[in-house]
């Protein structure tokens, strides 16, 4: 017998970066799948946000902002606070010489200049916050991509539920992608099956940690390390 849903995903924010090399001006097949999820989500009345990362101006780096170290135009501050408004992070970028892209290089870069920085409760800045990924491509990399993203977004302090990732490949070598008509990629069982359970195991994470105040800081808070508790690590030297 299914579950019958009694979660209210409703208070949830959702924030989508897509890391395509292309500029709003172009089509994005990257896209074409993220907004499978996004529906997903909008019809369960969250709060989704959607852009591109290269319609803005991010500079190379790792300071909060660039300008402030000489470089003339950065948009990252901008970026960075829609971030913070959200409970959910994806991350959609198209497979290139089996790597993610530059662009997603570059995200996941500056994300990483931040995570030093503490929340409330003394922990690192992106505890609470659930992370996911979409992968679109020909060939093979959905894995790879997936194994590199997912793995940098809870090092950082992400909280990653089962199956965060959902891809589409197409055959090896050129050929249709996955928005072409002659791929029939929409119709593909296995993506459908996986972009929908990941989009619910976000949704389901979020939620817990929404309805909990954030992720528990008992044993992982910065700030009272630096104060001197150590709760049941026991070193020697400290006897």
């Amino acid at each position: 017998m299914s579950e019958k849903k009694t979660m209210d995903y409703s208070s949830l924010k959702a924030i989508y970066i897509n890391c395509t090399l292309k500029d709003s001006s172009k089509q994005s097949h990257t896209e074409g799948l993220m907004k499978v999820s996004m529906d997903i989500m909008k019809s369960e009345n969250v709060s989704v946000e959607y852009l591109r990362l290269v319609d803005y101006e991010i500079a190379y780096g790792l300071m909060p902002d660039m300008k402030e170290e000489g470089k003339e135009k950065d948009d990252w501050p901008e970026i960075y606070q829609k971030i913070m408004e959200a409970d959910i992070v994806v991350i959609g970028t198209p497979i290139w010489l089996g790597e993610k892209s530059s662009v997603a290089t570059k995200l996941i870069e500056r994300l990483y200049g931040m995570s030093g920085e503490m929340n409330d409760k003394g922990q690192y800045i992106y505890y609470g916050k659930v992370g996911g990924c979409v992968i679109t491509g020909n060939e093979d990399g959905i894995k790879h991509c997936a194994m590199g993203i997912l793995y940098a977004l809870q090092h950082l302090g992400f909280s990653i539920p089962p199956q965060a990732d959902c891809g589409w490949i197409g055959e090896a070598g050129p050929g249709p992608s996955y928005l072409d008509e002659e791929s029939n990629a929409k119709n593909n069982e296995f993506t459908n099956r996986n972009t929908t359970f990941m989009t619910y195991n976000l949704l389901n994470l979020a939620y817990i940690l929404n309805k909990e105040n954030g992720f528990p800081a008992y044993g992982n808070s910065r700030k009272d390390w630096d104060n001197g508790n150590r709760w049941s690590f026991d070193n020697p030297e400290y006897r």
